[in-house]
């Protein structure tokens, strides 16, 4: 008898691609397969050769980029030395996630596909490309797919004698079972983070618990919006970064919620438990102490303020004693009702704890053990470091913008990292955060004689400072900056420390305050105004430009223009300059953007 072993790897940024993973295991389960998921990097990628059945689910992320889990498995995947029949043995299919509106879409999972074939792997399926533009979303396309798929592994690994598919019914066993401790045992002190010297480099399975040292509003107390600049003190933690790396945060709930869901749940939480996995070969989460408490776990591990997902509802109703919840949770959980459930949840961002109160009788029903099921943990957050090592050592500084805003929901949404740390007062005692440091996608030119054009409307210049800082340093000059923001008198972020780099010769600046006047002036107003000289640093000196920004604080572009990658009017403003100035047809200038972006002489990063 054929051993039914599946194996699901994936590649996920945000988490989606992880759910659909864990979907894909669920399933497996229920046709008696036994099964791992695992994330692309915590697999062994040395065993590939000797599994016989593997589902791929990645994402694409930026321009083409596979996301951080898989980056090592990505660079393993394409040496040039890997023997061409080495996965001969592999029947293997490729499930994409990603978004029609990017040039690149699901290219990750499309190029996977290709390499698995080129050496040697079995397809069982097409790969399938999973959109987030769709009406349904990617489910549109994994659902259908997913069946023709379970129709194929059935074929080559039929059913055990005496065994049907395990009912859509029956619950599952949780991934993990949760022990109460005796109220009286003695319980070691798992704090998260001790400030020990850490052994390694932080990272996100060790991260440092760096000591808060200032976090000062930067904007008007009269400004729609509140930005923070936050300092952070990293001696001893072993951390080097350059200007263009990021920092990765993780945030905790406040203790509010923590409140309200426990109670909702009817959970006390000061009690200790241990957690032991179901199935032997099964890790434990990383990062939760064991003994741990309930406080803990909800505090720092369970993310019950992101907006739930479509299996959260379907594991949810299998613990629905009431009849009308339950009915709506498998409407939720159902192909069919996925339209409603964007409605209910994406739309207004409505938080899983949100969610939970809507389904009071099922809420107060679920089994602790299975929370680690049905709640995904806490995500890092990334903030673009906005200083250079060079100017402030042992230090990092972010800035950062307070995320609120309003839906059809009565309570404003309020972004979990930023609320948190702009709650933090290190002047009221010792404040510690959990952070890493990790490369950037930008990478400024080692020459000193390149200029450099950074364009940062908005918090986009956090990268900007730390490259300007980085670069004064070691005594360049070619510095240009266009910055835009609303008022001068409210946002104009850094403005002393602009103007004092002016003076001494290492900056040009360029401000667009858009509010300041009746016509709206923006960035890409001042890129066209300074053309001559913009083309100048271009052609003569080959500068290197950066944009960085809020992407939907810009026009939307037109799906057919190639350059999709780039906020549209900053694209345009180039574009003119390179027809005006430099004397290059409309076709001619968007193929030269093209090719500084190929030779990575322009460079963005966007977030929306």
């Amino acid at each position: 008898m054929v051993e039914r072993k599946l194996l699901v790897l994936f590649g996920s940024q945000t988490g989606t691609a992880q759910d659909t993973a864990e979907r894909i295991g669920r399933e497996a389960k229920r046709r008696h397969f036994q099964c791992r998921v695992e994330a692309l990097d915590s697999y062994d990628v040395a065993n590939l050769i000797n599994e016989l059945l593997v589902v791929f689910v990645c994402a694409t992320t930026g321009q083409g980029d596979p996301p951080d889990n898989m980056k090592m498995f990505w660079r393993f995947l394409f040496r040039k030395n890997l023997p061409p029949g080495s996965l001969c043995q592999l029947d293997y299919a490729v499930l994409g996630l990603g978004d029609s509106s990017y040039p690149k879409f699901n290219f990750v999972a499309k190029k996977l596909h290709k390499r698995v074939l080129q050496l040697g792997g079995n397809p069982l399926l097409p790969v399938a490309l999973g959109d987030d533009q769709h009406d349904l979303g990617p489910d549109a396309v994994v659902d259908p797919w997913l069946l023709a798929l379970w129709d194929k592994i059935l074929t080559l690994y039929p059913l055990p004698p005496g065994l049907d598919i395990i009912s859509p019914d029956v619950r599952l066993p949780p991934k993990y079972t949760l022990h109460y401790l005796a109220e009286d045992s003695p319980h070691p002190d798992g704090g998260l983070l001790q400030p020990t010297a850490p052994k390694a480099v932080p990272s996100e399975l060790h991260p440092f618990a760096a000591c808060m040292v200032s976090n000062q509003r930067v904007t008007a107390e009269s400004h729609f919006q509140d930005v923070r600049l936050i300092e952070f003190d990293v001696t001893g933690s072993g951390i080097t970064f350059s200007a263009g790396d990021v920092v990765m945060i993780q945030p905790q709930n406040c203790p509010e919620d923590v409140q309200q869901f426990c109670q909702l749940l009817r959970l006390d939480p000061d009690r200790h438990f241990v957690l032991k996995p179901t199935e032997p070969g099964t890790s434990l989460p990383a990062l939760l102490p064991q003994p741990c408490t309930i406080r803990h776990l909800v505090t720092h591990y369970l993310d019950i303020s992101c907006v739930p997902r479509r299996s959260f509802f379907e594991l949810l109703s299998y613990f629905s004693t009431n009849e009308l919840e339950r009915e709506k949770l498998q409407e939720f959980s159902s192909a069919q009702g996925q339209e409603e459930l964007y409605s209910y949840c994406n739309r207004p961002r409505r938080t899983t704890l949100e969610a939970l109160w809507d389904f009071p009788h099922t809420t107060c029903a679920i089994p602790p053990e299975y929370l680690l099921d049905l709640i995904p943990r806490i995500r890092p957050r990334a903030f673009s470091i906005a200083s250079s090592m060079l100017a402030h050592p042992d230090r990092i500084q972010i800035l950062m913008a307070v995320v609120q805003y309003k839906t059809r929901l009565s309570k404003p949404r309020r972004g979990l990292c930023s609320t948190w740390l702009a709650s933090l007062n290190p002047e009221q005692g010792d404040v510690r955060v959990p952070l890493w440091v990790k490369k950037g996608g930008m990478k400024f030119p080692a020459d000193s004689d390149t200029p450099v054009i950074m364009i940062g409307p908005g918090t986009g210049v956090a990268p900007f400072r730390a490259a300007i800082q980085e670069r004064v340093a070691q005594g360049h000059r070619g510095n240009c900056l266009f910055f835009g923001c609303r008022q001068k008198s409210k946002d104009f972020y850094c403005q002393a420390e602009w103007e004092e780099l002016v003076t001494k010769g290492f900056l040009m600046l360029f401000t667009a305050f858009s509010r300041d006047q009746e016509e709206k002036v923006y960035v890409q107003h001042r890129i066209q105004e300074n053309r001559r000289l913009v083309w100048e640093l271009l052609s003569s000196r080959s500068a290197h430009v950066y944009l960085a920004g809020y992407a939907p604080g810009f026009p939307a572009r037109p799906s057919s223009h190639r350059l999709l990658s780039l906020p549209a009017a900053v694209a345009e403003a180039l574009q003119s300059v390179l027809q005006l100035e430099g004397g290059l047809s409309p076709s001619e200038a968007e193929e030269h953007l093209t090719a500084l972006e190929r030779s990575q002489r322009f460079q963005s990063e966007t977030w929306s």
